[in-house]
């Protein structure tokens, strides 16, 4: 399917009882998860990289088609900044390709702090190959300049659109021809859940820009108490 839905994540003790029926071990989690949803982003790479084998472990316990997205590591967004980086994304697919066929976009979450800069940007991103989907998801406000939409729009790279609260707090860019969503907290009750109108018109924009041939990736980071796995198969219903 075009629109793939899943979590940021699969590894949460909150859902016990829901997605993960009582009875199931942790180290069968990935493979119930892989049972209801095509793709997962992982977070975890985010704190410490895994090693390959891990990687590679995760490519042999899902099924065919299921993609795994990758939220680049910190060493490279906030500690170096996007600076110098050959050796961390070297480092990051060098593990990463353990995946093979099942490596969705590698996403680059940057710190609030860290504000525009288009060389920096263009630098980090020519790094990666051609064959790697690059999301960026800027947190500050001077990167919504038309110079850093044309650095994503020439390498292919998506702007990641980002809802907090059921509000875009991205402006909606096609920058690529892909798209990316980060649905980090909803407004409704109980929390931090989206409700079926945020939901709507997430799937309306979806719809409006890509139509029905082009690859989104859609992660739920909204994982307290179930919430992500919730939202996740409601909205897999409005975009299929």
């Amino acid at each position: 399917m075009p629109v793939r839905v899943g979590t940021s994540g699969w590894q949460y003790a909150d859902w016990r009882g829901g997605l993960y029926p009582a009875g199931v071990p942790q180290r069968l989690w990935l493979q119930r998860y892989a049972e209801v949803f095509d793709t997962v982003e992982v977070n975890n790479a985010f704190y410490r990289l895994p090693e390959r084998s891990v990687f590679e472990s995760w490519r042999d316990r899902t099924p065919p088609g299921f993609l795994v997205a990758v939220k680049a590591s910190r060493y490279l967004t906030h500690i170096k900044r996007l600076r110098d980086p050959a050796e961390p994304v070297a480092r990051l697919l060098g593990r990463a390709d353990g995946l093979g066929s099942k490596l969705g976009p590698v996403l680059l979450q940057l710190p609030p702090t860290l504000q525009g800069d288009v060389e920096l940007l263009q630098g980090c991103l020519a790094r990666f190959p051609g064959y790697v989907r690059v999301a960026v998801e800027p947190r500050h406000r001077s990167w919504w300049t038309p110079e850093v939409r044309r650095v994503l729009s020439s390498y292919n790279a998506a702007l990641c659109w980002a809802d907090r609260r059921s509000r875009p707090i991205t402006p909606l860019w096609r920058t690529a021809d892909w798209g990316y969503l980060r649905l980090h907290e909803g407004r409704s009750s109980p929390w931090p859940r989206y409700g079926p109108t945020a939901l709507r018109s997430w799937a309306r924009r979806i719809a409006g820009e890509w139509g029905p041939a082009a690859d989104v990736f859609v992660y739920f980071n909204n994982d307290q108490y179930g919430a992500a796995v919730l939202d996740a198969q409601a909205f897999s219903r409005p975009v299929r």
